[in-house]
C-alpha cells in the first residue's frame, strides 16, 4: 500500500471513528441522563416500544444496510429498487404497528429507522466517509436536543417522537440514491439469493437485539428490562471500537482488501475493553445509577461479550464482502436460538444474571461457529 493510500485510509477510518465515538458519547449521555430521571420500570417501558419499532423496521428492510453497502461499493445500480421495496413494505408495517399498539410515535420511529439504514448503507458504499461523519453527528446531536426538549415539554410520551425526528436529514441520501439510476427490477433476480440471505440474517439479528426485550416484559417484567436496557447502553459504548472497524473493513472486504492488521488490532483491543468492563465499571455504575441495582452484575458479565462479538464481526465482514451469507445465517440462527432459549431458562431461574449469561453465550457460540467454519474451509482449500 502506497503512502497516499495509507493516508487516505487513515483519514477515512478517522472520519468514521471520530464521528462514532462522539456520536455514541452524545447518545450514551442522553440515555444515561434519562436513566437518572426515570424510574427503572418507565425506562424499561420506553425501551420496550423502541424494541417493537426496531423489530418492525427490520421486517421491512428488504434492502439491508450491508447489502446496499456491498452493491454500491461494487457500482451495481440496485439501490433505487431496494429503497422502493423497503419503504413500501415499511409503510404497511407502520400501519400494522399503529393498529395493534395505537402508538403513532412508534410507527413514525419505524420509518425513521428504515430511512437511516438505507441512507447509511448508501453513504458507506459510496465511501463518503466525511458525509457519514457529518450526518451521524447531526443525528446524535438531534437525539440529545430534541429528546430532552420533548421530554421536558411533553413528558416521557415525547421521547420516541423526538428520536424519529432526529433521522429526518437522512432523507437527502434517499433522494440521491433513488435518482442516480432508473428503477430496474431486472437487477434483482441475479442477486436475489444474496439479498434474501442477508434479509434473513438481519431478521435473525433482530430476534436477538429486539425480540429479547419484547419477550422479557411478559415473563420477567419491566423492572428487569429497565436494568437490562441500561446495561445494553453501557455495552454499546464498550463495543464501539469494534463497530467502527467493522463499518470500515466491510467496504474494503467488498473491494478485495482484507485489512488483516486492522482486524488483529480489533481483536486484541476487545480483550482490553472486556477486562475494563469486568473490573472498573462495577465500581463506577452504582455512583451514577443507584436505582439500577441489577445493572452492575449484568454489565460485569456482558463485558465478556465484547470479545466474541468482535470475532463475529471480523468473520461477518469477510463473508459479506464475498457475498456469502449462508454461513452467517446459520451462525445467526445458532445465536438467536441459544439466546432466546437461555433467556427462558436462565432468566426465570437467575433473573438479570441469567439474561446476561444468555447474552454472552449466544455471541460466543456464533463466533465459534464462524471461526470453525472458516478454518475448515481454508484447510480444505489448502
Amino acid at each position: 500500500m502506497t503512502n497516499s493510500k495509507k493516508t487516505n485510509s487513515l483519514k477515512s477510518l478517522s472520519a468514521i471513528g471520530i464521528s462514532d465515538i462522539i456520536g455514541t458519547g452524545i447518545v450514551a449521555f442522553f440515555w444515561f441522563y434519562l436513566a437518572t430521571l426515570l424510574d427503572v420500570e418507565t425506562y424499561g417501558e420506553l425501551h420496550y416500544f423502541i424494541a417493537i419499532a426496531g423489530f418492525a423496521y427490520i421486517i421491512s428492510m428488504i434492502g439491508t444496510r450491508d447489502v446496499i453497502t456491498v452493491y454500491v461499493s461494487k457500482k451495481i445500480k440496485i439501490a433505487p429498487v431496494l429503497f422502493l421495496l423497503s419503504l413500501g413494505i415499511g409503510t404497511v408495517t407502520v400501519t400494522v404497528i399503529f393498529g395493534i399498539f395505537y402508538r403513532i410515535d412508534a410507527a413514525f420511529l419505524v420509518l425513521a429507522f428504515i430511512i437511516n439504514d438505507l441512507a447509511i448503507g448508501y453513504i458507506l458504499g459510496q465511501k463518503l466517509f466525511n458525509s457519514y461523519a457529518k450526518y451521524i453527528l447531526t443525528q446524535k446531536i438531534l437525539t440529545l436536543v430534541l429528546g430532552l426538549g420533548f421530554y421536558y415539554i411533553f413528558g416521557v410520551e415525547g421521547i420516541i417522537f423526538a428520536l424519529a425526528l432526529s433521522y429526518i436529514h437522512f432523507v437527502i441520501f434517499i433522494f440521491k440514491g433513488s435518482r442516480e439510476s432508473k428503477i430496474d427490477f431486472s437487477l434483482l433476480p441475479p442477486r436475489s439469493r444474496f439479498i434474501i440471505t442477508n434479509y434473513s440474517l438481519s431478521l435473525f439479528g433482530s430476534f436477538r437485539s429486539n425480540l429479547d426485550k419484547i419477550i422479557i416484559v411478559p415473563i420477567l417484567g419491566l423492572t428487569l428490562l429497565g436494568n437490562y436496557a441500561l446495561a445494553l447502553q453501557i455495552w454499546a459504548v464498550l463495543i464501539l471500537l469494534s463497530n467502527i472497524i467493522f463499518r470500515y473493513i466491510l467496504t474494503h472486504d467488498a473491494s478485495g482488501n482484507p485489512n488483516k492488521k486492522l482486524k488483529l488490532f480489533a481483536f486484541f483491543s476487545s480483550i482490553v475493553i472486556a477486562i475494563f468492563g469486568i473490573t472498573i465499571l462495577p465500581l463506577i455504575i452504582p455512583e451514577f445509577f443507584p436505582k439500577y441495582t441489577g445493572t452492575v452484575d449484568a454489565i460485569q458479565i456482558m463485558s465478556i461479550c465484547v470479545i466474541p462479538a468482535t470475532v463475529g464481526q471480523i468473520y461477518s465482514s469477510k463473508l459479506l464482502g464475498l457475498e456469502k451469507s449462508k454461513t452467517l445465517i446459520i451462525g445467526r440462527i445458532i445465536s438467536v436460538t441459544s439466546f432466546l432459549t437461555a433467556i427462558l431458562f436462565l432468566g426465570l431461574i437467575y433473573g438479570i444474571i441469567g439474561v446476561a449469561v444468555a447474552f454472552v453465550l449466544s455471541s460466543t457460540l456464533q463466533a465459534a461457529y464462524l471461526a470453525t467454519d472458516d478454518f475448515l474451509k481454508r484447510t480444505k482449500i489448502s
